[in-house]
């Protein structure tokens, strides 16, 4: 059985979507890009300010979910521009402790809104009571 996991600490799904989908003790956490989840706009601010936007939105959704960022076990970092993925590594240091994740970084054309970033994750969550 599949439960959804929304909250407002992240931004709203912009198309037919969950914020995320648990399903016994794994949650699969939707794409999301620096969007403010007060304002629905995309940050101000350089590749560095979107980075910690897009972790701050997936540690939300991690929380509503009653987990953390501790427990994603996949991440796959979308970038449009190969060469910001120094800076993904510095600031995925600031926001997760090791064991790392595993991860793939994929570089493509283009991403929602025009931004320079998407992330999604797979997380381990104690199942429901």
């Amino acid at each position: 059985m599949k439960t959804v996991i929304h909250t407002d600490a992240a931004p709203a799904a912009i198309g037919t979507y969950s914020q995320a989908v648990r399903h016994g003790d794994l949650v699969f956490l939707s794409g999301q890009i620096p969007l403010d989840p007060a304002t629905m706009e995309v940050v101000e601010g350089d590749i560095e300010a979107q980075i910690r936007r897009v972790f701050d939105n997936l540690a939300a959704v991690c929380q509503a979910a009653g987990a953390t960022l501790d427990n994603v076990l996949k991440l796959n970092v979308f970038l449009t521009d190969m060469g910001d993925f120094p800076v993904v590594n510095a600031v995925m240091g600031e926001y997760f402790n090791e064991p790392y994740p595993a991860r793939a970084a994929v570089g493509v054309a283009a991403l929602p809104k025009g931004v320079a970033v998407e992330m999604e994750a797979v997380v381990a969550a104690n199942a429901e009571d």
